[in-house]
């Protein structure tokens, strides 16, 4: 449902260029939170196969090996329920908090906006462009 707005080229640039970069600050904002959810998913996995090893089960590696798995179990807890505090704000974890309420509905909200300016098939090239970029900068971090 895209509108056809009277602009010029350059103004239809900028709208473009100005919608991609709300939706990245704003996904970027999301993802800080929710990596966190999907990262407890992977490290669960991780963890399960650790305590699954010859190593981690043999008793004199109580010290060694299997403290490092122990040390990570913790860490995963500790991270899950800084996430928790942060994305709820009822100790049930049922109520979610205001600010990444408003994180979603934004996101919601911008993509509503890509489509009724670029159409609603350009949801798609840029979404693949932000998770281009993410996966660039982590193969870059040094």
């Amino acid at each position: 449902m895209r509108r056809k707005i009277k602009a010029s080229q350059k103004e239809e640039d900028l709208i473009r260029r100005y919608l991609i970069w709300c939706y990245k600050t704003t996904k970027e904002n999301l993802d800080r939170l929710d990596r966190y959810f999907t990262q407890a998913k992977v490290d669960r996995v991780v963890l399960d196969f650790l305590k699954k090893t010859k190593e981690y089960k043999q008793i004199e590696t109580i010290n060694t090996y299997k403290q490092f798995i122990d040390e990570f179990e913790v860490y995963m807890e500790e991270k899950l329920n800084k996430a928790l505090k942060r994305k709820f704000k009822d100790k049930e974890w049922t109520r979610l908090a205001p600010e990444y309420q408003y994180w979603c509905q934004r996101l919601s909200a911008i993509e509503n906006a890509i489509s009724y300016f670029l159409g609603k098939k350009e949801l798609t090239p840029i979404h693949r462009l932000y998770e281009e970029e993410m996966i660039k900068r982590i193969l870059q971090e040094r």
